[in-house]
């Protein structure tokens, strides 16, 4: 990846990579047109984010209100929105804005864009996906995608209607991902079942590992570890990673409007 990563991406795909599973059982029910079971329109998730012991950032994920044309398709429309705060805002200036807009016939993205803005350095991405014809079109460029491509946001919401009933301890899940004119295969394995004692109560939750690679941020391949609530709802519960500089932390700190109730033990 660019050696610039942005402190939401990093963060948000933190975030968002336990969700990115994407095998071949999730291509069938693609094709076959899966349908959203997890998220209702008006959902809000909020996180805090934790570098150390200090209260470090915040991230927002949104499904808004109401559907949303593009090309004539009515799309649920998601944000992302994550910036620094407190003192740590004086260390690092960060307000990150992401948008992803899902087809509801098959949960894939048709449109993409990105905001980024940290201390002195900008960045702007907008996309229009074609996955019959495998292009991503942009302003920038146009770039090859997969058939099934995901963005760093509609992973999450995509995949949170995946089935993970079956999964088995030590089963690895790849997922393509758009992002910044470059496609990128990721994945995560499955390590099992676990009650996480959160801010949101104790909650009966999935385990997982992503694969990343060790390099000027992660000091190890399995420096990530996530938890997704084992609900109807399948929610990013918390996020711990270690980098060379230390460690941060992605607690779920309040959920509006979900589908289900939070099933709390």
């Amino acid at each position: 990846m660019k050696k610039h990563k942005n402190f939401l991406y990093l963060l948000g795909l933190a975030l968002l990579l336990p969700n990115l599973a994407f095998n071949k059982k999730a291509q069938k029910v693609n094709k076959a047109g899966n349908k959203n079971r997890c998220f209702s329109l008006g959902e809000s998730l909020h996180y805090r984010v934790h570098y150390g012991i200090i209260n470090a950032a915040k991230i927002t994920l949104r499904v808004h209100d109401e559907m949303v044309k593009v090309g004539g398709t009515e799309t649920y429309k998601i944000t992302a929105d994550g910036k620094t705060i407190g003192g740590f805002y004086y260390l690092y200036k960060v307000k990150d804005h992401f948008e992803s807009y899902l087809n509801p016939s098959n949960l894939l993205p048709m449109k993409y864009y990105k905001k980024v803005r940290e201390n002195k350095y900008r960045s702007e991405d907008l996309v229009r996906y074609d996955h019959q014809k495998k292009m991503a079109y942009g302003k920038k460029e146009n770039t090859p995608i997969s058939a099934a491509v995901q963005d760093v946001v509609s992973a999450l919401y995509y995949a949170r209607n995946i089935d993970f009933s079956e999964a088995k301890i030590g089963q690895s899940y790849p997922v393509d991902i758009y992002l910044d004119q470059q496609l990128y295969q990721l994945g995560f394995t499955y390590l099992g079942k676990e009650i996480l004692d959160s801010d949101m109560g104790k909650i009966a939750c999935l385990k997982m590992r992503p694969q990343v690679v060790k390099d000027e941020i992660f000091e190890s391949e399995d420096a990530l570890t996530f938890w997704l609530s084992d609900d109807q709802n399948k929610v990013p519960i918390r996020v711990r990673a270690k980098i060379w500089v230390g460690s941060f932390k992605i607690d779920l700190s309040k959920a509006e409007k979900l589908r289900y109730p939070l099933a709390r033990l």
